[in-house]
């Protein structure tokens, strides 16, 4: 019966990295030009939400950047809490999954590397790529930044600029879905997807991968 929180998932611009589909997780490539156009398109997006009441961000440059762009128009609009300066909120737990060993590979690459743990990594969401992270520990993490944004923003929008892994993850949860989603759903670059989170612990998907902003 009360108010949601609306979480407003938007993944970062294009990268070098994404142009050439590599895994790209804990490395810290910047946008591309038309990554930073892209980000101007989320932003437009991102003005169809206000009042806004946080533009939160992973500490990753691409999302962070991406995010400053969202946060200045909705302060120049003087749009909800966001207005304080364009500010950004960084939380750690909102980064990339570590693809270890993996990092600037292809899915080609990386399964030619190590054929029989690229199988299982794909079967199996608790195994990490080598020396890094799997996708039930990146949920984990996600999922407790989301529970902090849910206590101190109840009842209001935040605009949350992550990547592939988390949003799907927040998705995944929001859905309460099995971990098979973040295999069978695709999120392009700047694409905006929206859940609400209830008090009560109920949730519902609003959107996803809306792209209908970009140019």
């Amino acid at each position: 019966m009360a108010p949601p929180t609306r979480v407003v998932l938007v993944r970062h611009g294009q990268t070098a990295l994404s142009v050439e589909r590599r895994y790209s997780g804990r490395g810290n490539p910047p946008l591309t030009e038309f990554g930073v156009v892209q980000a101007e398109g989320a932003a437009e997006r991102a003005l169809l939400e206000s009042p806004v009441a946080a533009v939160v961000s992973s500490p990753l440059a691409r999302a962070r950047h991406t995010a400053q762009v969202i946060a200045d128009r909705l302060g120049e609009g003087l749009l909800g809490g966001a207005v304080h300066g364009g500010e950004v909120l960084v939380d750690d737990d909102l980064i990339e999954n570590d693809f270890g060993a993996w990092e600037g590979l292809t899915f080609a690459e990386a399964k030619a590397r190590d054929p029989q743990l690229h199988a299982r990594w794909l079967a199996d969401h608790s195994v990490p790529a080598p020396g890094g992270e799997s996708f039930t520990e990146t949920a984990a993490r996600v999922i407790a930044a989301n529970d902090r944004l849910l206590a101190r923003y109840p009842g209001q929008t935040v605009v949350v600029v992550s990547h592939v892994t988390p949003i799907k993850s927040l998705l995944q949860h929001a859905l309460d879905v099995g971990p098979q989603l973040l295999f069978r759903l695709h999120l392009d670059l700047a694409s905006v997807s929206v859940a609400e989170f209830f008090p009560d612990g109920g949730a519902v998907v609003r959107s996803v991968n809306d792209t209908a902003h970009l140019r």
